[in-house]
């Protein structure tokens, strides 16, 4: 059950306060790079939608749409309005063409997901909607959204579907490990997703200290009182920055099983993001728009994508990503050399080598100085 935009965006759905809307807006606006260059590669294959609609056959999305339908309440003008506001302001502001289905599940746990192969639905847990107040929620609404207009609720489904089927097949040998593998790239890759997700979360709401507070309690329960959220950004530097060796691979361990990044971390990217110059170009107006999105380059998406985990590992003050960056530089440093060596621009005697001395010293400079030894910016 969807409705058309026309009626997602009426007068009466405009925002109480003033908020900027996004006509347009591709995805690619607020993606993570990684998230990025994975969604516009699969969307330049040949096919893609065809497969994933024969696919659609074998997946339990039908069985799934029905089990909410029968057992959840649908948000709608007559239950849960409060959401059903929420929800068509938020396809209001990212300019989506369909407001997707939305209900609300009987479960404790505070959880949210965006699911569904034709059409997505999303799906809130009574524990969230009892946690979260109205700007919290706004931010998780628009988060949902923002996994609608990425087409996220696809490898989601693809997700869920491929766990279950680890499971059963477990007894088969080797089969468990080969689904498991695709698995595990999968939770990496839907990790990155829920960054993308959090942005747009934050584009709808506009309030990052809203957006950081429901981060802050999905972590750590209703106890807003006895929590800051200045505290819980510097356990996330103390996360990232803290240990040993051993604590790095504990990090990469813990993480494996997950769907989601760690809600510190979570926020310490969400804030990051909202400081830099890429959200303000979007809140100026200056942002890709849908219709560009089949003349993107998958070349320069996966270029974007190497380049910020290059900076990552850069400046990153892990020390398993410091060693890597150590290696790394300590590689080209070698690679340096003995291209000096076999071209002779590492002499320094006659012949006009002591020139290409010189420079190779200047040039020892500046790789020092581009090491990600300089400030880290926030």
């Amino acid at each position: 059950m969807t409705e058309d935009r026309n009626e997602a965006t009426g007068s009466e759905n405009v925002p109480s306060r003033q908020r900027k809307r996004f006509p347009g807006i591709s995805s690619r606006a607020y993606e993570h790079p990684a998230d990025r260059s994975a969604l516009v590669a699969l969307r330049k294959l040949s096919g893609f939608d065809t497969v994933f609609k024969a696919l659609s056959a074998l997946l339990p999305e039908r069985s799934l749409r029905l089990l909410f339908l029968s057992d959840s309440v649908r948000v709608g003008e007559a239950q849960f309005a409060h959401l059903h506001t929420m929800l068509r302001d938020a396809c209001y502001i990212l300019d989506l063409e369909k407001v997707p289905a939305m209900y609300v599940t009987q479960d404790p746990r505070p959880n949210a997901m965006c699911i569904g192969l034709d059409e997505p639905i999303i799906v809130v847990t009574t524990g969230l909607v009892e946690l979260l107040d109205e700007e919290e929620m706004r931010a998780v609404v628009g988060h949902e959204v923002g996994h609608a207009l990425s087409g996220h609720a696809v490898y989601r489904t693809i997700l869920l579907f491929l766990t279950s089927l680890a499971v059963k097949v477990a007894w088969i040998p080797l089969g468990n490990v080969a689904i498991m593998a695709i698995v595990t790239a999968l939770r990496e890759w839907f990790r990155k997703s829920e960054l993308s997700a959090d942005r747009a979360g934050l584009l709808v709401g506009q309030d990052t200290r809203a957006s950081m507070r429901g981060l802050m309690k999905i972590a750590g329960g209703n106890h807003l009182h006895e929590m800051n959220v200045d505290a819980f950004l510097e356990q996330a530097k103390e996360y990232e920055e803290g240990g040993d060796l051993r604590d790095s691979v504990l990090k990469i361990l813990n993480v494996l099983p997950r769907t989601h990044p760690f809600t510190t971390v979570r926020a310490a990217e969400l804030k990051k993001w909202s400081e830099s110059r890429d959200y303000q170009r979007v809140m100026d107006g200056h942002y890709p728009r849908r219709e560009e999105d089949k003349d993107t380059s998958v070349t320069d998406s996966f270029r974007d994508s190497a380049s910020h985990y290059a900076d990552t590992v850069r400046n990153s003050k892990d020390p398993l990503m410091k060693l890597v960056g150590d290696i790394a530089g300590g590689a080209g440093d070698l690679g340096g050399k003995l291209r000096d060596r076999f071209t002779g621009g590492g002499n320094s005697g006659g012949n006009g080598n002591g020139n290409g001395g010189a420079s190779t010293d200047g040039d020892d400079d500046g790789s020092d100085s581009g090491s990600g030894k300089g400030p880290v910016k926030d």
